[in-house]
């Protein structure tokens, strides 16, 4: 990642950028005064021959909110070359929130990923602010520790399946959980997985077996205890119900929620939050083959339960279940938030950019969507009709996998038998996973969508008395 910094001083030698249409000081200020302001999150650059600097740049912030700045700070890293060095000279009364939504906002636009090796920006970041005073430097640390999660998120999901596989993403997290002390890690593979039945299932028609890994931050005094679980399917064949050719050849990012959760809770350990946090990744690919999953087989959960697989397609809830019931289990947490890459029908829904959210617990579903519109990560929650429910009726199981039905809402009444007594939320990120060109803070490909929620969620969850 480029350096952002905070300094007290403009310096004619870097590229200054005036957010808002701002005045520069000396002779330049009526030059710049005189040009409207730019749109929000765009950048007019004001050419300065034979002057220091050699140009200016003008950002809009559009009302000056979190939002606005978030979407200014992308817009300014990519009017920027990469070896540039820019100051931005901040209002003086800019609020806290609004700097970490600019810094956001410079780190995640300038995030590029390449299968081999690519150069770095060598570029850098100066905030110019009148007081450089603790808020503004928390502010800039919980950006960066967030945008760094959002960049891990984004690797992984990025990064093609002829490298990662099950084994492959497990070894990263163990890899990246040893940086940071308080973090452990439990992989089981093999024998090891004997109760969970689904994620066998999904697993067992490819070369590259399936591995479930458990990350957990448990600090000293610690009394609320959150599960995130995330889909981890490294790629998606569709199995024996295979796939389009359009519809498999993104199906790298059907790991996306495995990707999240696991981020977000490494950012959790870098904050030092007083929450105690497990991440369960079930990993798996559905592939092709003779020992491939069929549909009509009936699955045993790790419950104990049954399911009928009708669409071999539909995996991610299988293994889901598994990580779900095992949560209920052995862990008896007081919340668990599952991610999910689950159905083509949430983008059908809601859109490219925007999540289905489903809980029966309406305060944790404010509290998430709260989260999310101040990460800039929208959802919308949508019900769970209980008449819905008869579509999962199975003649030979406790119930179908794949059911007729509006088919995201499906995939969460399946999911809900699987959540125990624990109070529950399930997002389908299918859509806001990957982002098809530059969209403000987002760059083309995966968006790493929902690590920065879940930091933003935990980071204001309040201890239990």
């Amino acid at each position: 990642m480029f350096e952002i910094g905070l300094t007290q001083a403009l310096d004619e030698e870097r590229t200054w950028v005036i957010p808002g249409g701002g005045v520069l000081p000396g002779e330049a200020g009526a030059e710049v005064a005189a040009l409207p302001a730019a749109p929000p999150g765009e950048v007019v650059v004001l050419p300065r021959p034979l002057r220091r600097p050699a140009r200016v740049l003008l950002a809009g912030a559009g009302e000056g909110d979190e939002a606005g700045w978030r979407a200014a700070g992308a817009a300014i890293v990519r009017a920027l070359a990469d070896d540039e060095r820019a100051q931005v000279r901040l209002p003086d009364d800019l609020p806290p929130d609004a700097l970490r939504g600019l810094a956001e906002g410079l780190w995640l636009g300038g995030y590029r990923y390449r299968e081999a090796p690519v150069a770095p920006r060598s570029g850098a970041v100066e905030l110019v602010v009148r007081k450089i005073s603790p808020a503004y430097d928390r502010s800039l640390a919980r950006a960066r520790i967030t945008a760094t999660a959002a960049w891990l998120a984004r690797d992984l999901t990025n990064t093609p399946s002829s490298v990662k596989n099950p084994a492959w993403f497990a070894d990263q997290i163990v890899a990246e959980a040893a940086r940071r002390p308080g973090l452990t890690t439990t992989v089981r593979a093999g024998a090891e997985l004997e109760r969970f039945g689904g994620l066998r299932a999904v697993g067992g028609g490819s070369v590259s077996p399936p591995r479930f890994v458990e990350l957990s931050w448990s600090p000293a005094g610690a009394t609320t205890h959150v599960v995130l679980v995330g889909k981890g399917i490294t790629f998606d064949t569709g199995g024996i119900s295979i796939k389009p050719r359009d519809s498999m050849k993104l199906m790298k990012k059907d790991m996306g929620g495995a990707a999240a959760v696991v981020a977000a809770t490494l950012a959790v350990a870098d904050l030092d939050l007083p929450v105690r946090v497990t991440a369960l990744v079930p990993l798996a690919e559905n592939a092709i083959s003779g020992s491939a999953y069929r549909p009509g087989d009936v699955i045993t959960h790790y419950d104990g339960s049954t399911s009928e697989n009708t669409n071999s397609d539909a995996e991610g809830r299988i293994v889901l279940a598994d990580a779900l019931g095992y949560a209920a289990d052995r862990l008896r947490p007081d919340l668990v938030i599952n991610l999910a890459t689950l159905t083509g029908a949430n983008a059908v829904a809601l859109g490219k950019r925007t999540a289905a959210l489903y809980s029966p617990d309406d305060q944790l579903a404010g509290a998430l969507a709260a989260a999310g519109d101040a990460a800039g990560e929208r959802m919308w929650r949508l019900p769970l009709p209980g008449d819905y429910v008869e579509y999962l009726r199975s003649d030979i199981a406790d119930r179908v996998s794949a059911p007729q039905g509006p088919g995201s809402v499906m995939a969460a009444l399946f999911l809900r038998d699987f959540f125990g007594d624990t109070t529950w939320a399930h997002l389908d990120m299918s859509a806001p996973s990957w982002a098809e060109t530059h969209d403000g803070e987002l760059t083309k490909g995966a968006t790493g969508w929902g690590a920065r929620m879940l930091i933003r969620y935990l980071s204001t969850l309040p201890e239990k008395p």
